[in-house]
Formats: structure tokens, sequence, C-alpha cells
């Protein structure tokens, strides 16, 4: 029987588990914290969490009285601009808590299911590939115990950690990396985001729907520089709108505490002063400590690991899948990596990974979904498209449900209509960006979109407009 061992028990691991035993291999998962990794246990799963609650008490605050809600309180008349809906933290990160925890042991309970064994502890290669083409790898457990596994396939999945700032190094109390926050038991105050990227925008977003008075600070001229322009423009001026403070343009160089205070420290001189500081300043690699190197895999000058469309490294038997590969930081590319992984290894029909049909998704409020090609391609002349953006304000069902900001945005190819990628920002754009991720995998045209039936009224119907547009643009020969 083919012997696979795979280190990391995050999306990319696990799901390379499960594949990997339902084609009849012998399966050992090393993970050293509970399968689910991350993902599951401290990042994407608890941040959606948290930020599921900060959605609520958003759409409440910014709907209830145009939708005619009545709040009855015991607010004095003069104050009535104060808030009245407030949040417990610490029942929200218990929940939290509870929730990665559960969906950890419903992933372990699966994949023993399958048939894959478990095992705890950190693992490492053994060296370069024996003659028999085998390959040793070394688990050492929490006892400091050693055990050898000898595979025929290693999978590496061993993710990404917080990356920190040597004077803003976290505390856990006040100055927290993303890991941290769950163990917060009362809303921070003044909460400094260090970050303008996913990861801080989301947070930023989402505490200052809990309540706290939220500074976003951005190294770039805007949040989320890594997005389609014209959607963080739109997430930039909502967090505006709703009171944060978003300082652009800014590095911090330290963030230091005083007392119950943390003051960070910008790299003009200015000095910010909150309760908290949050550091959100990206993520490393964990392929440290691994003899990876010593056993043939190849690293990029950032410490990720190389590897191919199909996963592969450059060590023969060893793939990697996940954030530790620096391809995309998705828990969905991750699981993909790793059932490609195994769909090679094991001889089964494999299609390599086509990053033009990943979808993705900021969930700030409203959430930024994605796909395929960009603006920035199309500006960049990587490739010829056309482009329609209709703002949401013009469907009757965004009115309906007092929404104001976001848009629908597509690009198609011209002369032939093929829709190559897509923008969607609205609430739960994660959910309406899956029909253009069908026409971008599947080479449908702006013609086939906008013939297709859509509810009237909803949000869905946007995306059909904007494709009949297109195809109305096409049909008159426009440029």
């Amino acid at each position: 029987m083919t012997r696979i061992v795979i280190i990391g028990g995050g999306p990319g691991g696990y799901e390379a588990a499960l594949v990997g035993a339902q084609l009849g291999a012998e399966v050992t998962v090393v993970d050293c914290d509970g399968l689910g990794g991350a993902s599951v246990l401290t990042d994407c799963v608890p941040s959606k969490t948290l930020i599921a609650t900060a959605e609520v008490m958003t759409t409440f605050d910014s709907s209830y009285e145009e939708l005619g809600i009545v709040v009855a309180d015991d607010t004095p008349h003069i104050e009535q601009a104060a808030r009245v809906v407030g949040v417990d933290l610490g029942k929200v990160n218990r929940r939290v808590k509870r929730l990665a925890l559960a969906q950890s042991h419903d992933i372990t309970a699966s994949v023993t299911r399958a048939g894959a064994r478990v095992v705890r502890g950190r693992a490492k290669l053994g060296g370069p590939q024996g003659i028999d083409g085998t390959r040793d790898v070394i688990v050492t457990a929490a006892d400091g115990s050693e055990t050898i596994l000898t595979a025929d396939a290693v999978l590496i999945a061993t993710g990404g950690t917080p990356r920190e700032i040597p004077d803003a190094m976290p505390d856990g109390e006040r100055i927290l990396n993303w890991t941290q926050v769950y163990d917060l038991d009362e809303l921070p105050e003044e909460l400094i985001v260090v970050g303008s990227g996913v990861t801080g925008a989301e947070f930023a977003g989402a505490y200052q729907a809990l309540g706290s008075r939220v500074t976003l600070v951005s190294s770039r001229d805007r949040v989320l520089p890594g997005e389609d322009p014209d959607a963080a423009a739109v997430l930039e001026d909502v967090f505006r709108r709703r009171g944060m403070n978003v300082v652009g343009r800014s590095r911090a160089e330290s963030a230091k505490r005083v007392g119950d205070r943390v003051e960070v420290t910008l790299s003009d001189g200015r000095v910010l002063s909150g309760t908290h500081c949050l550091m959100a300043v990206g993520a490393i690699p964990n392929t440290k400590n691994m003899n990876l190197e010593e056993s043939g895999v190849r690293l990029k000058d950032s410490g990720h690991i190389w590897t191919d469309k199909v996963s592969r490294t450059s060590a023969p038997g060893v793939y990697a899948a996940g954030d530790v590969t620096g391809v995309f930081a998705l828990a969905s590319v991750a699981a993909m990596q790793g059932r490609i992984a195994m769909y090679h290894f094991l001889g089964d029909a494999v299609a390599p990974l086509n990053l033009k049909t990943v979808s993705s998704n900021v969930f700030t409020d409203p959430e930024i979904a994605t796909v395929g090609y960009t603006q920035a391609d199309v500006d960049a002349g990587k490739i010829d498209a056309r482009v329609v953006k209709l703002p949401l304000l013009r469907n009757p069902r965004a009115k309906m449900q007092g929404i104001r900001d976001g848009f629908v945005k597509l690009f198609c190819r011209p002369g032939t209509g093929i829709v190559v990628g897509g923008v969607v920002v609205s609430p739960r754009a994660s959910e309406l960006i899956h029909p253009i991720s069908i026409a971008v995998d599947n080479n449908l045209t702006v013609e086939q979109i906008a013939k297709a039936f859509t509810v009237y009224p909803s949000l869905s119907g946007s995306i059909a407009e904007v494709a009949r547009q297109l195809h109305t643009r096409k049909a008159a020969g426009e440029a």
C-alpha cells in the first residue's frame, strides 16, 4: 500500500488526507494544534464568526430607522442618537472558540472515518530521498520523544504565522496579533489597527461595528491595495463615513505600552494613542526547522516553498499546499492544492491549478468578492477586455433593503463576449460571486449570462443587467 505522510492539518492537509484515503493510500497526518489548522482554530473560522456578529450590528445601526424599525428603551430623548444596541465581547469570543473547536473535531472525525491516521506532534523531513524512493519523516511528540515514519510521498501543509515587527511585539493583552484577539473579554475602547490589507480591513470594520473607536494605519495610499481600486474606494468611503480614522501613507515603526494604553509611532514621527493595538502586517510561512533545503526542497527568498501547478516541490515525492507555498492565502486554494497533490501522486485524473478561476472574498461590510482577471490586469494590458460597472443603487432589492454602497463589475473579451472576471461589492458578495465564477470557469459569454433567468427583485439581477449591457456594447461594436 502507498504510504503518504501529510505534515500539517489545515485545509491543504486534511483535504489531501481525505482524497488520499479515498484513493486507497495509507495516510498519516502529523499535526500539533488540531485538525483544521490556523484556518479553523485562529484565522478564517474565528474571524468570520466574529464578523457575523459585527454584521448584525452594522445592519441594525445603518438601516433600522430607514426601514421603520422602532427601538423602545430608556435612553433620554436628548441622547437618542446614542447607540441602543451593545455587544458582550466575552460572550462573542466564547462562541467563536466553541465553534472553532467543534469544527476541528468534525474535521478530525471525517479524516479518521475515511481511514487516515492522525498523529500529534511536529514533523520534519529526514533528509534526501532513499535509494528505494521513500523518505523518512521525523515526528517529535510533546514529551520530546521521536518517531520515524517512512513515506512514499510527503505533503507539506504547515501554513503560516503572523509576521511580527521587532519594536511592536504582541503581548497578548494590549498589543495583539490576529490569533490573540479572541482572548479579550471586553471590547477595546480605542483600537489601532496596523495594516490595511485583508486582515486589517476585516478586523477594523468588525471592531468598529461592535462599538470600538478604530484607527486604521495604512502604509499605502488606500486601504486594500491589492484589491480592485473601485471596490477599495467604496470601502474606504464607508469606513470614513462610519467614523473610522483612516491614516494613509503612514508606516508604523513601533508600538509600546504606556500604562493601560498603547502608543504607536509612525515613520513620520506622529504618535497615535489607543487602548489596544492590533498588528495585521502579513504572515510568514512555517518552513523553519523542517530540514527542507537539506532534503532538496527549494525555498523562495520569502521562505515559501516553490511548487509547480500540480503542487510538486523541487524534491521528488515531496508536495506542498496552502499558505506555506505563497500562492494565494485562501483556504479554498490550499484545499485544492492538497487534493491536486494526491490526485497527481496516486495517478488519478488531475487538472493543474488555474489561479484565474479562483474566487475570493474580503469579509468587510460591504463584502468585496472577485474572480478571474482584474482591473489591474486590464489597465496593465495583460488582457484586452470590455468592462461595465453597475452601482447597486439602481437595484430594486438594494433599495428595499436600504443598501446604498456597492456595485457589480464584469470583464469580458471583445468579440467573443466570454466572461473573464468580475467584482461584486455588496452585502453577501461571497454568495453573489458564484455565478460569475461558474461563467469564468466554463468560458460562458455575457449573452448566456444575460439570458439566464434571475429572480425579481434580487441583488443577482444586477449581474444579469451588467451582462446585458456588455452584450449590447458587443453587438453595437463599441471599443
